[in-house]
């Protein structure tokens, strides 16, 4: 298993936390919530700039502001989707991204998908659509804001791409809330909920398990491939569904188990057949 593969399925993990916690913060609105983890991820990647002797200042700074733009953009959507969706629905939305990634990854970072990619980009995207099904509680208008996030989402990964031979994984994780956070800041100005009690242990939790979770996200991006590397993001799908049903009781059909295995037969067979081509022509 390379480097790539394994800081992305970490970053799983983190994510899924992250995820749990912003469900359960949903009577905050999303942009205040993403205000308060970009405030923690700011204050996180500082000290950690500061203590490996990084510079704050990027070598690309344009394309760095452009990743947390696009970052921001999706982020804000997908908390939303979070709010007012099932766990499980959001998440599965949010996870089309790896598809934009890769097509997006084509014209930006100039990156070939291999046919047999595709195929089985298809068979995880049939999976999605699978779990998705055609559940009541799914809106067609925050089915097409998970579908705009998942786009922005794609874009944000491709400017990591871009950025990985010139930056360190860290100042690109710190120029996402040196963008965000002043663009939200003048937003919850005019829609400020104050957090009580637990809310803001909740808050705490979020904006560590996310640090954690760009971290490593960013380093897969930037140690492989990106259509390969945006496929195992589906393996997130197992822990949303899971989570769902442990902490907000959120009910799954036959239908849902179905795809989550369709998902995986996406996922494993796209490695492995990676794998025995590029050990066939080894020599």
């Amino acid at each position: 298993m390379s480097k790539g593969v394994k800081y992305m399925l970490l970053a799983g993990v983190f994510f899924a936390v992250m995820n749990v916690m912003v469900k359960g913060l949903s009577h905050l609105p999303a942009v205040e919530i993403v205000f308060f983890r970009s405030a923690i991820s700011l204050i996180i990647s500082f000290v950690v700039l500061k203590r490996a002797r990084v510079s704050l200042i990027g070598n690309q700074p344009w394309i760095l502001f452009l990743r947390g733009f696009f970052g921001l953009l999706a982020l804000s959507m997908f908390f939303w989707t979070l709010q007012e969706l099932p766990l499980g629905a959001a998440v599965t939305i949010q996870y089309l991204s790896p598809i934009f990634a890769s097509a997006l990854g084509i014209f930006i970072v100039k990156e070939k998908v291999k046919p047999y990619k595709w195929v089985f980009f298809g068979i995880a995207f049939a999976g999605v659509v699978m779990i998705e099904g055609f559940d009541p509680r799914v809106s067609p208008f925050f089915l097409v804001v998970g579908l705009i996030s998942a786009i922005f989402a794609g874009l944000a990964y491709n400017m990591v791409r871009l950025l990985k031979d010139s930056e360190h994984p860290v100042r690109i994780v710190f120029y996402f809330p040196l963008v965000s956070l002043p663009l939200t800041g003048i937003y919850i100005l005019f829609d400020w909920v104050t957090p009580l009690g637990w809310d803001w242990l909740l808050i705490l939790f979020m904006g560590i398990s996310t640090q954690i979770a760009q971290v490593y996200m960013t380093k897969a991006f930037q140690s492989d491939e990106v259509s390969k590397i945006a496929l195992l993001k589906y393996a997130g799908i197992f822990y949303a569904v899971f989570f769902g049903h442990v902490f907000f009781e959120e009910v799954y059909t036959l239908q849902v188990y179905i795809g989550m295995v369709v998902v995986l037969l996406g996922i494993v067979g796209n490695v492995l057949y990676k794998q025995r081509k590029e050990q066939a022509q080894t020599p």
